[in-house]
């Protein structure tokens, strides 16, 4: 008697294959297959094609215009800088920041980010390390979730400092019910 190893369903035609069985880079829901090509909306169209040629620019037809890569920059030099009344803390090393203000707190670690606004926020917590550099901030939601960042300090006196800042910050925007 044989026993087969794997599935024995296979694809109906015309429907794309997919799956680490058919592609070992196939992630579900992070990657899609090879055979599922790209989307639609990104590939270029005729007409990008044909208004670059018509321009003579050497540029490809992917390639943003000027006008909206300096009204993007516009945008986001706004939305970066607001009048910022009141306190803010922001603290950061190598690898992480956290940024508190009167919009809520930004944690990034790497190329994470997550943002909260204050309504979402449930309670911050702070905490130093006994040995070592490290500032701990970590952010309670309303839902029992709680989002943990480490910071080393370059010294243990800015400790100090970090806790005053924030304390100030909380005291300004974060109301506990």
């Amino acid at each position: 008697m044989e026993q087969r190893i794997g599935s024995s369903s296979q694809p109906l035609k015309g429907e794309p294959v997919t799956g680490a069985g058919f592609d070992p880079a196939f992630i579900p829901g992070l990657t899609g297959s090879a055979a599922q090509g790209e989307p639609e909306d990104a590939k270029p169209t005729a007409e990008a094609a044909d208004s670059a040629e018509a321009e003579g620019s050497s540029a490809p037809a992917e390639s943003v215009p000027e006008e909206a890569e300096a009204a993007d920059a516009e945008v986001e030099s706004a939305e970066e800088e607001p009048a910022e009344e009141g306190p803010v803390f922001e603290a950061a090393d190598r690898r992480a920041r956290i940024v508190a203000d009167r919009q809520g707190v930004r944690l990034s670690l790497d190329a994470e980010e997550c943002e909260f606004t204050w309504p979402e926020i449930a309670a911050v917590e702070t905490e130093t390390a006994r040995f070592g550099k490290r500032f701990t901030v970590t952010v309670h939601t309303p839902d029992r979730r709680w989002y943990p960042i480490e910071i080393e300090a370059p010294s243990r006196s800015r400790f100090a400092e970090w806790d005053a800042g924030m304390d100030a910050v909380l005291d300004a925007y974060f109301e506990s019910e």
